[in-house]
């Protein structure tokens, strides 16, 4: 006996790094349904051999699923961090030209302020 994957089953997303939040919730609902559906097969009609195979089958759509989530929440992750790296580098490179323009005003002024005697 052959055992198909059902409609739910067989539409594994491809894209890991689409539209993050909502590309994520679909892929939960896709697993709820698979986990569902492995439930599902424990009461099913299928004979043992049959039921075995849909659930290795089941099983390996839930790790493909599972690791898309991941792979899309590894890449938001770390796209924050490179927006919070970028945030720092850019306070730092303030805080120098701040320093360096506190700097040579400070010593613009103290030159003035010197007087010479021949």
């Amino acid at each position: 006996m052959q055992v198909s994957s059902s409609s739910s089953a067989g539409k594994v997303s491809s894209s890991s790094s689409g539209g993050g939040g909502s590309e994520i919730a679909k892929l939960q609902k896709q697993l709820q349904s698979l986990s569902e559906e492995l439930k599902n097969v424990a009461t099913s009609d299928l004979d043992a051999k049959a039921k075995k195979e849909k659930v290795k089958l089941l099983q390996t759509q839930i790790q493909m699923v599972q690791a898309q989530i991941a792979a899309i929440q590894r890449a938001r992750q770390q796209e924050q961090q490179a927006a919070q790296a970028q945030k720092a580098e850019a306070a730092a490179q303030a805080a120098r030209e701040q320093r360096a323009k506190t700097e040579g005003q400070a010593s613009t002024s103290l030159g003035s302020q010197l007087d010479t005697y021949a």
